[in-house]
């Protein structure tokens, strides 16, 4: 799905407390659609993304230029914009403490190698810097943030009557999966990644079911990846053990394109991302050419828009007027779960923010995603954070504590 780019306006090109150089800056830039300003840049392959294997700069060019790596789609934006106003007040320098050690806003960017930052309060931009060579025409991976924005169709599916109910066996829309681990399993099992189904997802180990993943996407087998989730063998029974897989997020892709009969992505920019407002078209990784979307990475799209998916969710799911999701889904979607008697700090395939009572992150909640991004939505104080991050390694190499930077992002824009 594409389409014919036509002229746009230009977004500002100064930012707060910094200028967008204008040598990053083409004529193929100010036009719509998905034309991606950075398309002639070397990058690395996507193994070695996931190896943690590539030096800063073409780990950067790589990280804005995903939809090079495989097949992809368009999510197409619509003809209204969703406003996002500079803030009367913007945010300055500020210190905060993380893991025993002070930091201001300076450390964070530098520390966590940070190459987009957005803060909105109230509706408005307090903050947005971009780093790295990017810009605000660059669309930038979202890796494990997409897994929120699959979860979230459901609960748009839902709404619709397209899936009946959470409680509904994933088979009923799946058939293809009976007699395979995900017999028995629920669409609410699949959103809090509790069913059972035997999943690795160690990013550097090449024998993982992760990468396995990764293979199946490379040789680009129409259905290849639910070949693959049909084959794992059973851990736990449904619902009684919490087992973090992105092999599970693409079933739920799979969940949403068999239920409303049309591609992912087209139904995302039906519900959300024409009908809220997002500024720029996206483009979403596919597991072939033509085919599925892949549920739990591969998207890549611009910082604000980013942000306004961000005010849906913390809006309650509303959209152009309309109450896209169920009543009191974006609550329990961000909220802890109780699986087999323990808490989890998951919800629908969102982070709540652990150990947050009486604290200002306190109802707050994210989607995030390996090498640092992150969508910050925190209702009670009506603030959005988004950030791009470019670190070294898939997991464990952040400096300063995203957690603590949010609560004081939050805390210094009251």
């Amino acid at each position: 799905m594409s389409r014919t780019t036509s002229p746009r306006r230009p977004s500002r090109l100064k930012q707060l407390g910094f200028l967008v150089p204008l040598a990053l800056l083409s004529a193929s830039a100010l036009a719509q659609g998905p034309v991606n300003v950075h398309g002639k840049e070397k990058i690395g392959t996507v193994q070695q993304v996931y190896d943690g294997a590539l030096f800063p700069d073409v780990q950067v060019n790589t990280f804005r230029n995903i939809d090079r790596l495989f097949s992809t789609r368009t999510v197409n934006h619509g003809t209204k914009v969703y406003p996002l106003p500079a803030a009367d007040k913007t945010l300055g320098n500020f210190k905060f403490t993380s893991n025993g050690k002070d930091y201001d806003l300076y450390d964070y960017v530098s520390l966590n190698r940070v190459s987009g930052l957005l803060v909105i309060k109230n509706g408005k931009v307090a903050f947005e810097n971009y780093q790295l060579g990017n810009s605000d025409k660059t669309r930038w991976m979202s890796m494990s943030v997409v897994k929120s924005i699959t979860a979230t169709l459901i609960g748009a599916a839902i709404k619709d009557g397209y899936i009946k109910s959470i409680d509904d066996p994933v088979t009923r829309y799946l058939p293809q999966l009976a007699g395979s681990a995900y017999d028995g399993v629920s669409v609410r099992n699949l959103l809090q990644m509790a069913s059972g189904v035997k999943w690795n997802e160690t990013y550097t180990d090449p024998n993982s079911d992760r990468r396995h993943m990764l293979e199946v996407q490379n040789s680009q087998k129409p259905g290849g990846v639910l070949e693959l989730m049909a084959k794992l063998p059973r851990a736990a029974e449904p619902g009684t053990r919490w087992n973090y897989s992105t092999g599970e997020t693409h079933v739920a892709g799979a969940l949403v394109r068999a239920a409303v009969g049309k591609p992912v992505a087209q139904y995302l920019s039906e519900k959300i991302w024409s009908k809220f407002g997002m500024e720029s078209d996206a483009t979403w990784w596919l597991e072939s050419p033509d085919g599925l979307e892949v549920g739990g990475s591969g998207l890549s799209a611009t910082l604000r828009d980013y942000g306004r998916f961000g005010l849906f969710l913390m809006g309650g799911g509303k959209a152009g007027g309309e109450q896209v999701l169920p009543d009191g889904w974006v609550q329990e979607a961000g909220s802890p779960k109780m699986v087999d008697g323990k808490q989890v700090n998951y919800g629908y395939m969102l982070w709540p923010i652990p150990n947050a009572a009486g604290t200002i992150n306190e109802g707050a909640f994210e989607a995030r995603g390996i090498f640092g991004q992150h969508i910050y939505m925190n209702p009670k104080e009506n603030v959005v954070v988004v950030v791009w991050s470019a670190l070294p390694k898939p997991t464990g190499k952040a400096t300063v504590g995203d957690n603590d930077f949010f609560a004081a992002v939050s805390q210094a824009v009251r």
